[in-house]
């Protein structure tokens, strides 16, 4: 038990310091303890023989991703290396031919003219061997792109496809945080492995020649190589598991130096010295950085240091071998010539063939990290496949549905019951908080409920498809996405299969807006909304928003989810919009609507009053206005309020709180024709009664 607890205290150490500027900007040190990751009690501690016990696996990776790649790149550079041991051999060999006959007796011309088909054989040799590098460096310049490319790829889906909630998961984002190195390092690992193969090759080669010539030098090779290969992995693991430990302080400095960049931030930056405070803080952290650095490059040195005098002390080992063979007369002075270059080479190719396996061992951790992540990924995908929805549904249910966010321990949703029509407005309404957006998101299949069913006329959203889910839900949120494309994409892309849809586009434009702001754009719809690259053009706030509603416009989706959707609008189009909004509902769409301007949703089908999670209330806003304590009636006296006289009050049936749809006064709730649609919830609100709920 002792031993076992000391072993696993021996990992890599990094620099604790803190910075100043990690507690006052970020609370506390930016370190991840890279103890979460599975792989760092047993791969980082590999030793040589393990490595080279994973190095084929290491390089079938590789190559299979590389097949996938571009299978005749790969076959060419196989040959090339292939095609290089043989003419390394071959001209090592011609080299102690040529020796043997310079040492040999007789005439120098008689002995020139012996040594002259093999100097021939040696120069060809050589020729071959350039040729066939050359052709392996264009296979592998052809390859490397595309293996990157492809893991580029499987990063990116992993991104995408997952459920929102791994999305919004700490634990998740630290794998994709470790997995972003990973796609580089596949590039670099199949150059790493070509020159691995040429450097085995060559190190075979030069070995056979050894071994041919006296088995004793052969063994003295490879002890030459030891500890540089001993070195090399220990200055790896060191890098690896730096590169992990601060790889959240290295995102926070380049934080920093994007909001010292950013436009949005650029107006604060300058009045209120942003710069000057941000810059210090910078410095600060990338000092801290420094030291971290200082500490791996002395480690490097010292480690290097021990590996070149060990390395040193088995050359001479080796070359006091070979000297002492020619004082016994076990080996011709020739044949020592041939050993020497043969020495010579097989050691820089060993030296080599260590540096690259090393290399590779180092970019292997990395592309763990990418299988790693692609591994979590596939068990939090989005389901493939499902049940089959209805194109226009009827209705949508939520039936007594519970749901808590990932981490937190209070449900954002608690036993809610609820029913969505067709051609419906529906307005859902409540303090910050209430599980408004969390209902919506519920809807649109972003999350899945803990307990209770959200039901497609019928059909559990948990069982159905989830890509034909997502085809009938359009979303127009306060934060929707400003795409840094052509204005008329920031269109299309509501509906990539369909980007060539010319009268679709017209009718979206002219239905949100966007045909009164193409005309103020350069070049109209081909003008590229972004001003960080040359002849982009900035929009306001306001106008993003059309083409946020001119995107869920041109989507046509049966269900329109609509979280704040005028919050950049000023009153005259927020009026309009809300306008065109509550009109798609009579064309047989079902709007959702999430809003906290209470004014606006008084033409509502169905206002959805939620409370801590609750459904509490559910009416029309005449039904809602005269219920006695109610809490929409209370948060709608308060923002009518702020828009009466100074020195009035928006009291019952003298001030808008008062007012329906219609314009006349709500009757007050002694004498209201009306009878309210109240809903039962976690406790009423001051001044009600707990009332049933409607389902």
């Amino acid at each position: 038990m002792g031993r076992t607890g000391r072993r696993r205290e021996r990992r890599p150490a990094t620099e604790r310091t803190t910075s100043t500027s990690e507690e006052a900007l970020f609370g506390g040190p930016l370190r991840y303890d890279t103890r979460w990751a599975r792989h760092e009690q047993a791969f980082l501690r590999l030793g040589l023989v393990t490595v080279a016990r994973r190095l084929p696996a290491m390089v079938r990776g590789a190559v299979r991703l590389a097949w996938r790649a571009d299978r005749n790149a790969l076959l060419l550079v196989g040959a090339a290396e292939l095609g290089r041991g043989v003419t390394q051999a071959v001209g090592l060999l011609a080299a102690n031919e040529v020796l043997r006959a310079l040492f040999a007796a007789g005439p120098i011309a008689e002995r020139l003219h012996t040594a002259l088909p093999a100097l021939v054989l040696a120069t060809a040799a050589s020729v071959a061997t350039t040729l066939l590098a050359c052709a392996s460096v264009a296979g592998t310049g052809r390859v490397e792109p595309k293996v990157e490319r492809l893991a580029t790829e499987q990063y990116l889906e992993c991104a995408t496809r997952v459920e929102l909630g791994a999305v919004e998961d700490a634990e998740f984002h630290r794998l994709l945080d470790g997995a972003q190195f990973g796609a580089a390092s596949c590039r670099y690992m199949v150059g790493h492995c070509v020159s691995t193969l040429n450097g085995l090759i060559a190190f075979v080669a030069a070995a056979g020649v050894l071994g041919v010539l006296h088995p004793v030098l052969l063994p003295l090779l490879v002890l030459i190589a030891l500890p540089r290969t001993w070195g090399a992995l220990r200055v790896a693991r060191q890098r690896y598991v730096s590169t992990h430990t601060w790889m959240e302080h290295t995102r926070a400095a380049r934080l920093l130096g994007h909001l010292l960049t950013e436009r949005t931030a650029a107006q604060e930056v300058r009045v209120h010295a942003v710069g000057r405070f941000l810059l210090g803080h910078y410095r600060t952290m990338s000092e801290t950085a420094e030291t971290e650095q200082t500490r791996l490059a002395r480690h490097r040195a010292a480690t290097e240091l021990a590996a070149a005098a060990m390395a040193g002390a088995a050359s001479l080992a080796t070359y006091g071998a070979l000297a002492a063979l020619l004082l016994a007369g076990a080996m011709e002075i020739s044949v020592a010539g041939t050993a020497v270059l043969a020495i010579r080479t097989g050691s820089s190719s060993l030296a080599a063939l260590v540096q690259h396996v090393n290399r590779l061992y180092e970019e292997s951790l990395f592309v763990g990290d990418l299988d790693r992540l692609i591994a979590e990924a596939g068990r939090r995908m989005i389901p493939e496949g499902g049940l089959p929805l209805p194109g226009r549904p009827r209705h949508v249910r939520f039936e007594n549905v519970t749901f808590t966010y990932p981490g937190s321990d209070r449900p954002a949703l608690r036993e809610v019951d609820l029913t969505v029509e067709t051609g419906k407005v529906v307005a859902l309404v409540g303090e910050n908080g209430s599980g408004k957006s969390t209902l919506a998101k519920l809807l649109a299949g972003l999350y899945r409920p803990d307990s209770g069913r959200v039901l497609w006329d019928g059909v559990d959203a948990a069982e159905a498809d989830r890509d034909d889910l997502f085809s009938r839900v359009a979303l127009v949120t306060q934060d929707f996405q400003r795409w840094p494309f052509t204005a008329e994409s920031n269109v299309v892309i509501g509906l990539p299969s369909r980007p060539g849809d010319r009268e679709r586009l017209e009718d979206s434009a002219a239905y949100s807006g966007v045909d009164e702001v193409l005309p103020t754009l350069p070049k109209g719809w081909r003008t590229l909304l972004a001003r960080q690259f040359r002849g982009g053009h900035e929009l306001s706030g306001g106008q993003w928003q059309r083409f946020g509603i001119a995107r869920a416009h041109y989507r046509s989706a049966p269900v329109l989810i609509c979280d704040e959707p005028t919050s950049a609008l000023d009153p005259r189009a927020e009026i309009e919009t809300f306008d065109r909004i509550r009109g798609l509902a009579g064309t047989g769409r079902t709007v959702v609507l999430v809003t906290h301007r209470l004014a606006s949703v008084q033409h509502a089908d169905t206002i959805c009053v939620l409370r801590r999670g609750r459904l509490v209330e559910q009416g029309t806003h005449r039904e809602l206005m005269a219920l006695p304590g109610g809490l929409y009636r209370e948060l709608f006296r308060m923002q009518a309020d702020q828009y009466a006289e100074p020195g009035t009050h928006a009291g019952p049936g003298t001030g808008a709180a008062d007012r329906g749809a219609e314009g006349p006064a709500v009757p007050s709730p002694a004498a209201s024709p009306e009878t309210p649609v109240p809903v039962a919830g976690d406790g009423p609100a001051p001044g009600t009664a707990p009332l049933a709920n409607s389902g």
